[in-house]
């Protein structure tokens, strides 16, 4: 490999100066992820004090565009020598001044390429969550090896472990490494992360790098949710939190057409939205959402959210959305508790922004008499009372909008029949003078039964039984009886004693005494 003599000041000329470590950041970068990123660099003793001298000059170059910090992107090295050496965490610097001045300070290692060893330590030590300065659970978690790609060692296994707890691996081989090899241990797509470059043409591969790692990391930091007809909320990350500044939003159709120029008060034409009349609020830095209303239904929607503050340079986010198709109540009526003599009538979407009242109106089909009721813009369902059992009505709900605009839904509703107390009364006789009785009934809202039998055909008036059954009866007994006897079981409700059913029993001889046998 080709070494090179390296001045002490031609080293210092190759990394930026860290006081311009956010203002050339390129458009889309800044304030744009969140995850940890742990470089993999190769300082052993087959790389040459230029060739280490070119790769950190890359890395300061690649990295020179993150916001770094808790809630932005973590930066650690780790060096592959025969000791590997982590040289800074996850923790450790939350400015791009630091992280620029630990590149620049980092010497190399030297001795054997233990690459295994150093992949050892990044898992346990580094990129798995748990331990102190080591990845944030739940966040993207990203591995990028620099090599020469001299005598790497078994890393095939260590690097399939690592892509197996979720982390992304990226590869960057500035020699002649195996290609079979490096392919197998880069997560897919190959093509986006595996690179081959000449040490002196790095820079080359800068953006492509520095992309794919934002693809990897890139932070979902604006969302649209509670979507309705006419409103929306408009969520971020408190990316101003401890800082001085505001949030400047702006929402607009999406409209095609013009160009148009921006404005500063409450509305303005936004070229963002094809030069569509765009509505502005601001909020405050402490906060992370933002209620848009007055939007038109069923209607595409840019926002842009802008964190403004003296103390950081932050990216415009935007985001689209489409508000819901405007569906006027009622939409659906449907119905419930269905009685004989009522039935429940609910009705939907409640729309008490935009409806004023409810009108109801109800007939027994097919010419009763129209009966109405009004309930106000709250309520969703009423009980219509005081109909006939067995009986079909129509419905019709019809809500009144504020706008002027009515809209009427009707449906076809049934009463129940009214279930007899007691049907189907049967005799059956058993021997000469007994009677199996069996009735069908309806235990809701009894008390009981009442039983009576008597002579039926004797001209001197017999003497008439009677008995007392629970609701739950619906069969008994009787001995004894005389013959021809008449049979007859009632209803017993709260008040009164109901109609009843009645039989007459037949027997082929005559009894002198009767009785009765529950």
């Amino acid at each position: 490999m080709e070494r090179h003599t390296l001045l002490t000041l031609t080293l210092l000329c190759l990394l930026p100066r860290p006081s311009a470590a956010q203002n050339s950041a390129p458009e889309g970068v800044l304030n744009c992820c969140e995850g940890d990123v742990l470089f993999l660099l190769d300082s052993s003793g087959s790389v040459s004090s230029y060739e280490h001298s070119r790769m950190l000059s890359f890395l300061s170059e690649l990295l020179l565009p993150f916001s770094l910090g808790e809630d932005q992107v973590r930066v650690g090295l780790l060096q592959v020598g025969t000791q590997p050496r982590l040289e800074f965490g996850f923790d450790t610097f939350n400015t791009q001044r630091g992280l620029q001045g630990a590149l620049s300070n980092t010497k190399p290692l030297r001795g054997d390429t233990n690459t295994v060893e150093a992949l050892r330590m990044a898992k346990e030590r580094v990129l798995r969550p748990g331990t102190t300065g080591s990845a944030r659970e739940g966040l993207p978690r990203v591995l990028v090896w620099l090599t020469d790609g001299v005598k790497p060692g078994d890393v095939i296994g260590p690097m399939t472990e690592l892509q197996e707890e979720g982390v992304a691996v990226l590869v960057v081989s500035t020699g002649h490494g195996n290609y079979q090899v490096l392919r197998q241990v880069v997560s897919p797509p190959v093509e986006n992360h595996l690179y081959f470059v000449d040490i002196d043409d790095m820079s080359i591969i800068t953006e492509d790098l520095r992309d794919a790692i934002i693809e990897i990391i890139r932070a979902e930091r604006i969302n649209v949710h509670d979507i309705s007809t006419t409103s929306a909320t408009l969520q971020w990350r408190p990316v101003l939190s401890g800082l001085t500044g505001y949030y400047e939003i702006r929402f607009a159709p999406v409209l095609t057409g013009g160009m148009g120029g921006s404005g500063e008060s409450g509305t303005g034409t936004s070229p963002s939205t094809g030069g569509s009349q765009y509505q502005r609020v601001t909020q405050p830095g402490d906060s992370s959402n933002a209620r848009l209303t007055g939007l038109k239904p069923d209607t595409t929607y840019t926002a842009t959210l802008t964190p403004e503050s003296n103390e950081q340079a932050f990216n415009t986010l935007s985001v689209t959305f489409t508000t819901k198709p405007e569906v006027l109540s009622p939409a659906v009526v449907t119905v419930s508790e269905s009685g004989q003599t009522s039935v429940r009538v609910s009705w939907g979407p409640l729309q008490p922004e935009t409806v004023t009242s409810y009108h109801i109106e109800y007939s027994a089909l097919p010419r009763g008499k129209l009966h109405a009721v009004t309930v106000g813009r709250t309520q969703n369902s009423t009980l219509l009372r005081g109909l006939q059992p067995d009986t079909t009505y129509l419905v019709t709900v019809s809500a009144r909008h504020a706008s002027g605009k009515e809209r009427a839904m009707s449906v076809k509703v049934c009463t129940q029949e009214v279930t007899p107390a007691l049907a189907d009364l049967q005799l059956t006789t058993v021997g000469s003078d007994s009677v199996q009785v069996d009735w069908k009934g309806s235990v809701a809202g009894l008390r009981g039964y009442w039983l009576t039998w008597e002579e039926q055909q004797s001209s001197v008036p017999g003497q008439r039984s009677s008995l007392y059954l629970p609701p739950d009866s619906l069969s008994t007994r009787l001995t004894h009886l005389p013959p021809s006897a008449r049979v007859c079981v009632s209803p017993i409700y709260r008040t009164a004693r109901g109609e009843g059913l009645c039989c007459t029993a037949q027997f082929q001889s005559e009894a002198l005494a009767y009785g009765y046998q529950s």
